[in-house]
């Protein structure tokens, strides 16, 4: 008999672990606990499926996915709900390329410590201005980059002058960025853009006034499920009022070589009717690049302030916790996305920094340093974080690893490129 692990049926019918164990939890899915994990039978498995929440055989759908693989896709799971139109484009064969013929340019807002900008730089993209108001982000930036960042406040009219300025020098390929999404609410059946909102308004008025050709819009995942899908079909609609068609999808990071399981929304869209083009995966799963991979050498090295790499001092008993956490899982309960364990053999789960909970090393019994965050992050090891290791925590934590970044810029390159 075939029994399966939670994270097993997590990855194949792409539903949240989350959801797999409340299903358990209410004795809905069947499951037998072996040691400190559960496991479920084939059978138990396709009862839930198909009886125990009364999906019918449609709602059911097998599906090949970009590598031609099938997989078990549950459609209540799935969001949004209407097909999304995706373009997939083939980068590989501009990976490795070090010298493009032609150069294109290219604005970060909210630029954080310049994920997104290395990203673009290693596609053949020159940085033209930044913007950021954290001022150890904006420390980092400057040590990192040669084009100018602005520090300030995207909400001032002064601030917003002092990048027009920059930016009108020479024509904008791309604006890209992240923004805080959580200014929307609904009045009946009517989306609200409200006051709180003021920085995706921002970024929408200077896409207006610099009119570059592409945008580039990196989220998390949560955004497309916001109010029932609305916020992203508002922020669709409010770009193609400036004149930007937009498609989006998720990417993750670890089909890309980021030692990451780490999913993100992206939009792309443009005003000079060319495809907008997302890249194709660079790996299968069963290729992934692990947590030994990319932080295996660094388990003896001494500590470097200097380079980032600089240990947590744990009290006794705080270790002795740490050291009883299984990889994948979390130190707190009602914390499951801080103070988790990193996977050794597989990509790192998303590195993130709440509030101090970052996550825990698979071999040492301390969190990971910045460096090595930085490592599962796809920063290059010259690339040195600024501020405090409080602050350099947190710019990683915020980044968008480069490599990612990399592979969303090839492709914008490509569609740049297309005649």
């Amino acid at each position: 008999m075939i029994f399966y692990t939670i994270e097993e049926i997590s990855k194949m019918l792409k539903v949240s672990q989350k959801t797999i164990r409340r299903q358990i939890s209410s004795g809905t899915l069947k499951a037998n606990r072996i040691g400190n994990q559960w496991r479920i039978s084939e059978g138990d498995l396709e009862q839930w499926i198909m009886k125990r929440n009364n999906y019918s055989d449609d709602q059911i759908v097998e599906n090949e996915n970009l590598f031609g693989e099938k997989e078990y896709i549950l459609l209540k799971e799935q969001r949004p709900k209407k097909r999304e139109s995706v373009n997939w484009e083939d980068i590989s064969a501009l990976w490795n390329e070090n010298v493009f013929n032609k150069k294109y340019s290219f604005v970060d807002l909210f630029s954080g410590a310049g994920g997104l900008s290395l990203g673009f730089e290693k596609a053949g993209f020159e940085g033209v201005v930044s913007l950021d108001n954290l001022i150890p982000a904006v420390m980092t930036y400057r040590h990192n980059f040669q084009h100018p960042i602005i520090d300030g406040d995207i909400t001032k009219d002064e601030v917003k002058r002092k990048l027009y300025e920059l930016a009108q020098r020479n024509p904008v390929d791309v604006i890209c960025g992240g923004f805080p999404c959580q200014g929307f609410s609904m009045s009946g059946y009517r989306l609200i853009d409200d006051s709180r909102n003021v920085l995706y308004r921002e970024m929408h008025k200077i896409v207006s006034v610099i009119k570059p050709k592409f945008i580039v819009m990196e989220n998390v995942v949560g955004l497309r499920s916001m109010l029932n899908g609305k916020v992203e079909e508002k922020i669709i609609e409010d770009f193609k009022k400036i004149g930007y068609e937009i498609n989006v999808t998720v990417l993750n990071a670890a089909d890309y070589y980021v030692p990451q399981t780490r999913k993100r929304v992206i939009f792309i869209g443009n005003r000079i009717g060319k495809p907008n083009l997302h890249p194709k995966p660079l790996l299968r799963p069963a290729n992934y690049i692990t947590t030994a991979q990319a932080i295996g050498d660094l388990i003896d090295k001494s500590e470097n302030a200097d380079w980032n790499h600089e240990f947590t001092k744990h009290r006794p008993d705080m270790i002795k916790r740490m050291k009883r956490v299984k990889e994948g899982e979390s130190l707190y309960k009602g914390y499951s996305d801080a103070w988790k364990k990193c996977p050794w053999n597989s990509p790192s789960c998303t590195i993130k920094e709440n509030h101090g909970g970052v996550n825990i090393h698979p071999i040492k019994n301390r969190v990971l340093t910045a460096r090595e965050m930085a490592r599962l992050q796809s920063f290059p090891d010259d690339f040195i974080f600024k501020g405090s290791k409080k602050w350099q925590l947190v710019q990683l934590g915020n980044a968008v690893p480069p490599l990612l970044a990399k592979a969303i810029a090839l492709a914008v390159r490509k569609s740049l490129d297309s005649n």
